[in-house]
């Protein structure tokens, strides 16, 4: 099925970089009437905006852990492009924390970026719809630890459900406005973050990757572009009605036992 986007305006975040900029390609491959780049990483943005001559991209350097991000963010797209029709939540924040040493500062790092700052774009995007009585999507890339979590992850869990949540509740407040918006429970993704994590962070080294996916049913742990490929159909006018449905892109099945 070839999909194609070239009436849509569409803002990406965390866009620098793995899941958030395989979605951009994504994007500008299907043929985006606009494209909105936003992330913290400056020199990353530019990079990106670059490597798609041929598709109308602007970027817009911001830091979501800034409360002005979402409001400068949707200010700039509607300069550039004059609209949003669709936004992808893509960026998010993996700090470590468990139910026994999670700190204040970790569980306001972890809501700001993965769950207040998705919420305030998501009401800049559909407040900019609904202001001309359009149509729109919005997908949020959420986590199947949503379900549960590892027990190392206990404080991200919790942001990433409840921007799972607000996925839902938005859906459903404005299904008649044709608004739809949806979610992704995403796996274990091998992304440029998750590489530095894993090997300097977590002090596992360069190892850790074939030993992680040797363990894996597919031998591999997932890549950007799965993701970003059911992104694009979630993007798309193919996947309405769909409106409200958080679908987990997992190496497993959820409630099947382990």
């Amino acid at each position: 099925m070839e999909i194609a986007l070239s009436n849509k305006v569409v803002v990406v975040t965390g866009a620098a970089t793995g899941i958030g900029a395989a979605v951009a390609r994504r994007l500008a491959g299907a043929g985006v009437a606009g494209l909105l780049l936003t992330d913290r990483d400056t020199d990353g943005l530019a990079r990106m905006s670059d490597s798609m001559p041929d598709c109308a991209v602007r970027y817009c350097v911001a830091d979501l852990a800034d409360k002005s991000a979402p409001a400068a963010i949707a200010h700039a797209a509607i300069v550039a492009f004059g609209r949003i029709d669709g936004l992808v939540n893509a960026a998010g924040l993996t700090s470590r924390a468990r139910v026994t040493d999670g700190s204040v500062e970790v569980w306001d790092e972890l809501f700001t970026v993965n769950a207040r700052a998705a919420f305030f774009l998501m009401q800049a995007a559909i407040r900019d719809m609904l202001s001309r009585r359009a149509p729109g999507e919005i997908v949020n890339i959420l986590s199947v630890n949503a379900h549960c979590g590892a027990p190392d992850l206990s404080i991200y869990s919790a942001s990433k459900a409840a921007l799972s949540t607000l996925t839902k509740n938005a859906a459903h407040a404005h299904l008649a406005d044709r608004i739809r918006v949806n979610g992704i429970n995403l796996g274990w993704v091998d992304t440029p973050s998750e590489r530095h994590l894993q090997a300097v962070t977590l002090g596992r080294g360069d190892g850790w990757l074939a030993e992680e996916s040797a363990k894996m049913p597919l031998g591999r742990l997932m890549q950007p572009d799965d993701p970003a490929r059911l992104a694009l159909y979630l993007l798309s006018d193919a996947s309405a009605p769909m409106t409200g449905v958080a679908v987990d892109l997992e190496q497993r099945v959820t409630g099947a036992p382990v």
